[in-house]
């Protein structure tokens, strides 16, 4: 798409899901709010993206930068103090990384054997009672400043749902991050969902097609390349997740990548189709060592240095890439792309 040109650059977001490790995204968002030359069009985002993606439209709604920033906080404050007691972060109680608190173990394993239907009957869930409190989504369906897609996996049909902004509420934001194994799958107008991080995580094609900006910046949160081979069954699972995750979102980069190799060697023609520019705000090493388990521990120490990594990343990447907006992809596409060919 084409950009305007209105003094800041245009572009568009899309937030990866990872649990806690979304106080990462926060940390992103808020040092691009500091910075203020992007003006952020629309949000495609999954699970703890989402999460981030509406506390911080809603924020922008009322109170521009300034309101975005201090939702952002006070939702991640409040998601901290939610989990106080939970046995996936260490505490007095709980000397044990996430990774090998043997609670958190127990709690695996009972999960493997016994559905959320049967641990949790009444499905009661904390953080839907969070957000409930921290967003008003009549007000948000019918703002407008950023576009919201939210994505959703209808179990029914195997087909991803994206959620706009005039169609989100409670329920489809809980929906995104509804993990098969911990929720009760969410019910929409007679539909069941579960995380969209399944089906795409997040997706891209609302934004290059309803979004007037020309740039899309991913934030990440599972890394698409280790260059170590899992041996143990947790490491086994943590990076069967991040390739499960990552898959269709590199697999519709690759339908991109063909479409721009057209574009340059003169192929397509058609006015209607526009070079889209792709970047990614990759995340920092030491999250990428984090298990998976911390993705569940929400003590405000872990919160806050993954906020202060993800502001340190995207200062990083703005002062590398910011002159590069605009003109040309700074995301290695053939990097993204799923599919390796002989050569």
């Amino acid at each position: 798409m084409t950009k305007k040109n209105t003094g800041n650059k245009q572009v568009t977001l899309a937030l990866q899901g990872g649990g806690s490790h979304g106080a990462f995204t926060w940390g992103v968002l808020d040092r691009i709010l500091d910075d203020g030359r992007l003006e952020i069009k629309g949000i495609s985002a999954t699970s703890a993206g989402a999460m981030n993606a509406v506390v911080f439209a809603h924020g922008f709604e009322a109170g521009g930068a300034e309101g975005a920033k201090k939702e952002l906080e006070a939702f991640w404050k409040a998601i901290s103090a939610k989990g106080a007691f939970s046995p996936y972060h260490s505490s007095p109680f709980n000397p044990f990384s996430a990774d090998w608190s043997p609670w958190a173990m127990g709690l695996d394993m009972l999960s493997q054997a016994f559905s959320p239907y049967q641990m949790n009957p009444f499905n009661i869930n904390p953080l839907r009672d969070l957000l409930a409190r921290t967003i008003d989504f009549d007000e948000l369906r019918e703002s407008g400043k950023i576009r919201l897609f939210i994505s959703a996996t209808n179990i029914n049909t195997n087909h991803l749902h994206i959620f706009s902004n005039e169609h989100i509420t409670l329920d489809v934001l809980m929906a995104s991050a509804c993990l098969p194994y911990m929720q009760q799958a969410v019910e929409i107008q007679g539909e069941h969902y579960w995380d969209g991080g399944f089906m795409g995580n997040p997706a891209i094609e609302p934004l290059v097609r309803q979004c007037d900006a020309s740039d899309t910046i991913i934030v990440q949160l599972n890394p698409t390349r280790r260059d170590d081979v899992p041996r143990f069954a947790l490491d086994i699972a943590d990076r069967l997740n991040e390739i499960t995750f990552n898959s269709n979102l590199m697999r519709e980069m690759r339908s991109y990548l063909e479409i721009t190799k057209m574009i340059e060697a003169g192929t397509i023609h058609d006015p209607r189709i526009e070079r889209a520019y792709f970047h990614v705000i990759p995340i920092d090493p030491e999250l990428a060592h984090l298990g998976a388990r911390s993705k569940l521990a929400t003590n405000w120490t872990l919160l806050r240095r993954l906020f202060t990594l993800g502001r340190k990343q995207a200062g990083l990447w703005l002062d590398k890439n910011f002159d590069d907006i605009g003109k040309r992809s700074t995301l290695d596409l053939d990097e993204w792309s799923p599919t390796e060919n002989e050569t």
